[in-house]
């Protein structure tokens, strides 16, 4: 066994997504980075996911300049982790290859270090182009894989699924964990097999959604991982990832040297409840559950227990520690599991997003039928594991199967791309019929690599006053009216400037003049 564990920190974008809606601005991340990056952790992730959208559509940010700052506060800028969407890039459907190569890119020589890249169908095709590009312009290349539970989602499947991404060039493999639907059970033969199957490190990347998350990262030290994702309190647990004031006390007991600096990281707690605090109108949980939390609260005599008990390789047992990891985090103020996840499948962030949602059209009262719907939609559809988009087009299309109360007698346009294969390669065919009963006879799915029918977007002009860099550019060309919006209210007219220079020597004449 290795006797070092690598944590790494997702507080600032995983932690803040999953449970403040992406609403935390720049100054707030910048008040608490320092902290964060003197504790010693070597990954920090930071951007990516939802926080381009974010930045431009809630919180009138550039996030480029969002980007740039982080790189500059950081004393090892190569500390910097984002998370790609693979061919979807930081947004919701697949983009030409120019547009990829180029955004990945930008995003290196802004100040990104690792580019975590998944598909959300484990199509690897959809990987191919941005884990090129990041490794062209000297990035690391994460891989991740979408762990989901179906009937074609073995042990095998995630292992050959892992052994393809490293023959493609990754430089690491996560298992991607966003739902929280890896059973500690499944972890105890899954982990091993992954760490004894490739040559390169593996992270652990597991939500606590359901409560299994701080077992999970138990056992993936017991199991050689090389690393764990975790977040801060009070950006840990629920939906978030596991607490790493815990898991560091784990760590300690099993004999793992981490590495960080336990100040550091209570002052950073500190911020962040202050941070947690100010964000409460976005956040369900602040106030409600979370409390500061000492390593000294941790109790030794549990943490004991519940090692003695995994280490013994028995389900009962296992099935009793997490028992006893779900009582410990309860007891230090963490927020509740949801086990219904474990049948719907929900990553956190969708299920908060899909429950206001229904709220606000007046149904709130079909959750828990919509949440019956969405794993027979996910079958239908090849079970595709539900994380961004998919996430988003299974749930949504449940929810018109039950509120119009006939199934598909209404289907959106992004459900008919993901049975075309515009999204990419499901895990499994859907059934002939179903498909042909939603898209007709003359509706034919992709045969290639979805990006290879789309056309190069770089090579046209874009004649658009408020479009002013490459990296305007680039934000219109992937998140069009929420970027154009933005960038209208911050980028003045070549006309505005102008006039403005006009102005400037009327001014300057009339100094000259005396």
């Amino acid at each position: 066994m290795k006797n070092t564990i690598h944590f790494h920190d997702v507080t600032l974008r995983d932690g803040q997504q999953s449970l403040a809606a992406t609403r935390m601005t720049t100054e707030q991340t910048l008040r608490v980075l320092p902290l964060i990056d003197q504790a010693g952790f070597d990954s920090i992730e930071l951007w990516g996911g939802a926080t381009l959208d974010a930045c431009l559509r809630f919180l009138d940010e550039d996030p480029w300049e969002r980007l740039e700052s982080y790189a500059t506060q950081l004393r090892n800028p190569k500390k910097i982790q984002a998370l790609l969407r693979g061919q979807n890039l930081f947004a919701y459907q697949p983009f030409p290859d120019d547009l990829v190569v180029s955004f990945v890119k930008q995003a290196i020589f802004s100040g990104v270090g690792t580019m975590r890249i998944f598909d959300a169908l484990n199509d690897g095709r959809n990987l191919q182009t941005a884990m090129l590009a990041a490794k062209a312009y000297g990035g690391t290349v994460e891989a991740a894989i979408s762990f989901t539970t179906s009937p074609v989602h073995t042990e095998d499947y995630f292992i050959q699924y892992a052994t393809q991404l490293v023959q493609d060039g990754a430089d690491r493999i996560c298992l991607k964990d966003m739902a929280g639907l890896l059973h500690p059970k499944a972890a105890l033969h899954l982990l091993p097999a992954l760490r004894k199957a490739v040559s390169v490190p593996i992270t652990l990347h597991t939500h606590s959604t359901t409560g299994v998350s701080l077992l999970n990262g138990i056992i993936a030290m017991l199991s050689g991982i090389d690393a764990i994702d975790t977040g801060i309190t009070p950006f840990a647990g629920g939906s978030a990832l596991p607490p790493v004031e815990i898991l560091m006390v784990f760590a300690e007991a099993i004999g793992l040297e981490h590495g960080l600096d336990k100040d550091s990281i209570l002052l950073a707690q500190k911020e962040l409840f202050k941070i947690g605090f100010e964000l409460e109108a976005v956040n369900p949980y602040i106030g409600k559950y979370y409390q500061p939390l000492s390593f000294e609260q941790i109790n030794r005599g549990l943490v004991e227990k519940i090692l003695q008990l995994v280490t013994s390789h028995d389900e009962v047992a296992v099935e009793e520690a997490l028992t006893l990891c779900r009582q410990l985090t309860a007891s230090l103020g963490f927020p509740p599991y949801d086990d219904r996840i474990f049948s719907a499948q929900i990553p956190g962030g969708m299920l908060t997003n899909l429950q206001s949602q229904l709220k606000q059209m007046g149904s709130a009262n079909v959750m828990e039928a919509v949440m019956l719907e969405i794993p027979r939609v996910r079958a239908d559809v090849g079970y595709v594991p539900l994380v961004t988009p998919t996430s988003q087009i299974v749930g949504s299309q449940a929810a018109y199967n039950v509120i119009n109360g006939s199934r598909y007698s209404f289907v959106s346009n992004e459900f008919r791309m993901l049975l075309r294969g515009e999204f990419g390669r499901t895990p499994v065919s859907p059934n002939p019929d179903f498909v042909r009963s939603i898209l007709g006879n003359t509706d034919e799915p992709l045969k290639y690599r979805p990006a290879t029918y789309l056309k190069p977007v770089l090579e046209d002009s874009y004649h658009l006053p408020y479009v002013q860099s490459h990296k305007d550019l680039l934000l219109h060309l992937m998140l069009g009216p929420a970027a154009d919006e933005y960038l209208k209210r911050h980028r003045k007219s070549k006309k505005d400037q102008y006039a403005f220079l006009q102005d400037m020597d009327e001014e300057a004449i009339a100094y000259v003049s005396g």
